[in-house]
């Protein structure tokens, strides 16, 4: 088990992140230019394979091991009326998860890959972030840790996701803190709060904003006290999956709000990540541009879950099969280009 025994500890994790293999999405380009098609014409399939190839450090990238880890957190900002949903939703539907009920376990299903979920501390929600840091710094880094020691080293992929009633809230005033702005510019509906809601959303965002504004130089201070145990616990698998080689699928709003600490950390934190989707939510299209990120589907989807992470997985498996399936033209004695 992974132990971070200080904030200066995690720290320094996240600004020594080895890089992608130079050599291994080089040989990618150099097999796509003799595959029986005009160079270029799979487009970002390409792109995707290249991407596999430098994190996963192979030639010929593969996705036999997916995971989908989703962690679960339980927020006390849900006292100011930020969402039509009581905290209780959240327990339920880890519940529902356990017991294959969920969107997620069908979309995992058909992806083919391995759902854990993970919940942190469910019955102990995080503080209100308008009265006190969400989190002391014991507690984040128990689900920094926890999320950290969830990706296992074998895997080819990990596709993450949160649930978690409130953590739209969290997210927003975690983007807001890193990239500017107040509650108007980054908070949306989440599940559906109507316009008295939002404007409540919105007051708390710029009210946790206010209490934290000592903080807000620094990433992992902002997650700290604006975010919650799940978005940690995505930070940390986010840092891990870096450490061990693994490329990631981040999901939707939440899931971006909890990995972007990184991005302000050290330039190239995310570049093993590659966004699933945009959300629906208002402030994840402000936020892909913010990171520069292009996401791979835009469903108008806003389920969270890691669901259109597991849905991008067959995207990817296709990029592969292309990559690794095709004939050359001198296999498919076909002519080349003169």
């Amino acid at each position: 088990m992974n132990q971070f025994v200080d904030l200066e500890a995690l720290r320094a994790a996240c600004l020594t992140l080895p890089p992608g293999s130079d050599a291994a999405a080089e040989a990618v380009r150099e097999r796509q230019q003799i595959l029986t098609k005009p160079i270029g014409s799979l487009g970002r399939l390409e792109d995707l394979v290249a991407w596999l190839a430098r994190w996963q450090n192979r030639a010929m990238p593969r996705l036999d091991q997916v995971d989908v880890l989703v962690f679960a957190g339980n927020h006390g900002v849900t006292r100011q009326g930020v969402s039509p949903f009581p905290a209780s939703v959240t327990a339920q539907m880890v519940a529902n998860f356990s017991h294959g009920g969920a969107a997620i376990n069908q979309l995992s299903r058909v992806a083919s890959a391995d759902l854990r979920v993970v919940p942190l501390e469910l019955e102990t929600p995080t503080r209100d972030f308008t009265e006190a840091p969400a989190m002391d710094e014991p507690d984040f880094l128990r689900a920094v840790t926890t999320g950290y020691d969830a990706i296992r080293p074998d895997r080819d992929l990990v596709c993450l996701g949160e649930m978690g009633i409130g953590n739209t809230t969290a997210a927003a005033a975690v983007a807001a803190a890193l990239f500017g702005g107040d509650g108007a510019h980054w908070a949306g509906r989440g599940t559906g709060i109507d316009d008295a809601g939002l404007l409540r959303k919105r007051n708390v965002i710029d009210d946790g904003l206010k209490r934290h504004a000592a903080w807000l130089g620094d990433p992992l201070l902002i997650a700290m006290a604006l975010g919650g145990r799940e978005l940690a616990a995505i930070l940390g698998a986010t840092l891990a999956a870096r450490r061990n080689g693994i490329p990631v699928l981040l999901d939707g709003f939440v899931c971006t709000s909890a990995a972007a600490p990184l991005a302000r950390l050290t330039p190239g934190g995310l570049d093993h990540t590659m966004l699933a989707h945009l959300s629906a939510e208002a402030g994840h299209r402000i936020l892909a541009k913010a990171l520069g990120l292009t996401p791979l589907l835009d469903f108008g989807m806003r389920l969270g879950e890691a669901s259109a992470a597991a849905l991008a997985v067959p995207l990817l498996r296709a990029a592969v099969a292309c990559h690794t399936g095709m004939a050359t033209f001198a296999e498919a004695a076909v002519d080349n280009r003169t």
